[in-house]
This record gives C-alpha cells, sequence and structure tokens, in this order.
C-alpha cells in the first residue's frame, strides 16, 4: 500500500523526539503528515525538547516546522477537534502512528474509549483495520500494561516500544532515536537509511 496520508500522535511519555523524528522523515519522503499532540504532550514536548506546541494552531504549526526544518506535507490539529476528517471512518489515515505512546493512551485506545481525537482515530483505525503502531515508552511495564498490548497486538496493532539496539554501535543520541523511527518506517514500507542492518 502507498501511503499518502499519515496521522501522527504525540501522547504525554517521554521520548518526543521519537515522534518529531518520524514526523520530519514522513514529509521528508513526500508523506502527508496530520500532527496531533495531547495536553500531556504537548508539556512533556516542551520540557524535552523546547519546542512548544501550545497556544494558537497557525502559531505551533509555524514552530513545529522550523524545529523540524521541512518546508511543507505538514497538518497541526487540536486534540479536542472531534471534527477532523482524522476522527471518521470514511475519511481515515492511510496509517496511524502514536508516538511517544503512554501507558494511559495505550489503556484508553485498548478499551476503545475515546475521549479525545488521538483516541478517536485509534479507535477509527482499529475499527476500519487499517494500520495502527503505537510505540509504548515506559518501564517496568505492569501486568496491566502487557495485558493491554496484547488486547491490542489481537486487534491487529503494532507495537513498537521504544527500544534501541546497540549492534550497529550508535554513537550518539539521535543514532538511538533513528533506530526505533526505523523500525516504525519499516513496518509502513517506507525506506531509509536511518540504521545499519544487521550483518550489512
Amino acid at each position: 500500500m502507498t501511503l499518502q496520508r499519515v496521522f501522527v500522535a504525540l501522547t504525554g511519555a517521554s521520548g518526543s523526539v521519537y515522534g518529531l523524528r518520524l514526523v520530519e522523515q514522513l514529509c521528508l519522503n513526500g508523506v502527508e503528515v496530520t500532527f496531533c499532540a495531547s495536553c500531556s504532550g504537548t508539556q512533556v514536548c516542551r520540557e524535552e525538547t523546547g519546542l512548544d506546541l501550545s497556544g494558537d494552531l497557525a502559531k505551533a504549526t509555524q514552530r513545529l516546522y522550523a524545529h523540524l526544518e521541512v518546508e511543507t506535507g505538514l497538518e497541526m490539529v487540536h486534540p479536542d477537534d472531534l471534527f477532523c476528517p482524522a476522527a471518521s471512518g470514511s475519511a481515515a489515515a492511510d496509517a496511524m502512528i502514536v508516538v511517544p505512546c503512554s501507558m494511559g493512551s495505550l489503556a484508553r485506545i485498548a478499551c476503545g474509549i475515546s475521549g479525545n481525537l488521538i483516541e478517536r482515530a485509534a479507535d477509527v483505525m482499529i475499527k476500519e483495520r487499517r494500520p495502527l503502531l503505537l510505540v509504548p515508552r515506559e518501564t517496568p511495564l505492569s501486568t496491566i500494561h502487557l495485558e493491554n498490548m496484547l488486547r491490542l497486538s489481537r486487534s491487529g496493532v503494532q507495537i513498537i516500544p521504544a527500544m534501541p539496539a546497540f549492534y550497529q554501535r550508535p554513537d550518539s543520541v539521535i543514532a538511538m532515536v533513528d533506530f526505533v523511527v526505523g523500525k516504525v518506517l519499516d513496518q509502513l514500507g517506507i525506506a531509509h537509511a536511518l540504521y545499519k542492518r544487521w550483518g550489512q
């Protein structure tokens, strides 16, 4: 399947850089991205990266473009905008990624609770049987966390934990980030050179 529109959501787990790097790579590959940060995700992103996604949506979008150093292909939407096309099965994106995915967001998605646009869009992806990828970033994992992931996996959701590998001998934080982002791109069928593959 050729991806034209992807919904990327950033929630309140640590690891905002994963989501931002993924959005950058998708834009550079010509994929149209609808981006949504939860209220907690916005707070964590500001704390971890210095990027402020709060306030006026148009201005926040400009700051996002400048931070990512991309020029086109990006739309930012508010987490309370349930009139966004992504909230409808008739206008669902080709794929959706929640990165990073907090355990709270993961639990609500697993239970089919749609309290905001991110959770509703994820619910749409599951019911429409379209690709939904979750990148949880938590440790240690409780039995409840693991059971929620199993429930989602049985519903066809891809669980891609933020677990960088070290066989490629990363020499920077961004190299470790790129491994995880590369794994997401692999699942989306998007070619990349973000990490060295085993045996190469």
